[in-house]
């Protein structure tokens, strides 16, 4: 085992904790440090696109109903938080991790985990447009839509964009989604059943705008409205731009470490760089038995990657390498959506439970040579599960 005097997490969100987590629950009791730019302690992201834009609590700092620690755990975890703060360069060779206001850290072990930051678009810089990732996003886009706002434009119809469409129907507002694909979330579903899922948005008294793209914005210091590549023009008093993220990796240039979308790992989270780890949204690894890497943008697979890569970076090598099977949920319209497994094009689909022509809940099995490699259910989450645990214990089909 690797002896580590200081090990620093950089990223205080729900990868980083975790790997924080882990480390003190596999017996490490060295310095540990904890560097998040955000000024919040970690907390968690999925309800600010529900829950959080609908309600009208504040969830404030420390315990509440988006905090992932409380004082005793913080206590426990005995780590050193630098909040507010960001990192700005990692030298291996000196040991050090720069920050900003030109602070150097000492450190001999490091997880990564900056995660990601939206995708923009080339748009004039004009009030009302906003982009959901961080708390302090959601707390500007909530206050938007309490402000007279009416209609609402959101450009991207992914998870983000779907469910702050759906926070947008359910505060009573006139909201149109903008999607550039054909259909959104065939990447993820394909095309059958992202058809299916994209029925949700008239259901929920969205508009859902497929085929075209994003031209320009209309107004003067404040947006009034979004040119469309087909020349349609949409009125719009709040712009959500939710065209996806990018792993947060431009702090890492000259590192060493090999960048591509991602942080590069084995199937561990472990880098070529000695002691170094990855994990969550900006970790890209490797898959088992294939060519392939993956970067999951998951909760779950966040959560889960932090304690595999403490073990490793403990161990000095990969010892154990993350196979949680892939798993993510969406809230849209009233609706829980929610998948599991490693779907390739070219699996086909069975409903085996529900029918989606009625408008109903139901449960799908992709398939691949009579093998079962993912499932998707609208509504039917004891079943899912079920199957989901099946799934997980399941043999997968070669070149998955």
């Amino acid at each position: 085992m690797t002896t580590l005097t200081t090990v620093t997490v950089v990223g205080a969100s729900l990868a980083g904790l975790h790997a924080a987590r882990g480390l003190r629950s596999l017996g490490y009791d060295g310095r540990l440090v904890v560097v998040g730019e955000e000024r919040h302690r970690p907390y968690d992201r999925p309800p600010l696109s529900k829950e959080f834009l609908t309600g009208d609590g504040d969830p404030g700092e420390g315990p509440g109903r988006l905090a992932l620690t409380d004082p005793e755990e913080e206590a426990e975890l005995d780590a050193e938080w630098l909040l507010g703060v960001r990192a700005e360069a990692l030298d291996t060779a000196a040991g050090e991790i720069r920050l900003t206001g030109g602070r150097a850290l000492r450190t001999d072990g490091v997880v990564i985990a900056t995660g990601a930051t939206p995708r923009t678009l080339r748009l004039p810089r004009l009030d009302g447009v906003h982009t959901l990732r961080t708390l302090d996003d959601a707390t500007r886009l909530r206050a938007a839509l309490r402000a007279g706002t009416a209609r609402v434009v959101v450009i991207g119809a992914g998870f983000i964009g779907a469910e702050v469409a759906s926070s947008c129907a359910a505060l009573g507002l006139d909201v149109t989604v903008v999607e550039a694909a054909p259909l959104p979330l065939v990447p993820q579903l394909g095309e059958e059943m992202a058809r299916v899922c994209a029925g949700l948005h008239a259901r929920g008294g969205a508009a859902l705008l497929c085929g075209t793209g994003v031209e320009g914005l209309r107004g003067s210091g404040r947006v009034t409205g979004v040119e469309l590549t087909d020349g349609r023009v949409l009125p719009a008093d709040v712009v959500v731009v939710g065209v996806g993220v990018r792993p947060v990796t431009g702090w890492l240039e000259g590192s060493g470490l090999a960048l591509e979308d991602g942080v590069r790992c084995d199937e561990g989270c472990v880098t070529a760089l000695p002691n170094v780890v990855a994990v969550g949204d900006v970790a890209r690894l490797a898959q088992p038995g294939t060519a392939r890497t993956v970067r999951a943008e998951h909760w779950t697979s966040g959560m889960l990657q932090g304690a595999v890569a403490a073990r490793n970076l403990l161990a000095g090598s990969t010892v154990e390498p993350f196979e949680a099977l892939p798993y993510f949920w969406s809230d849209q319209y009233g609706a829980r959506i929610q998948y599991a497994g490693r779907r390739a094009p070219g699996d086909t689909v069975r409903i085996v439970d529900g029918d989606p022509a009625d408008g109903g809940g139901f449960l799908a099995v992709y398939e691949r040579g009579g093998i079962s490699t993912a499932a998707l259910g609208v509504d039917r989450s004891r079943p899912f599960m079920r199957l989901r645990r099946e799934l997980a214990r399941a043999p997968q089909p070669a070149g998955r």
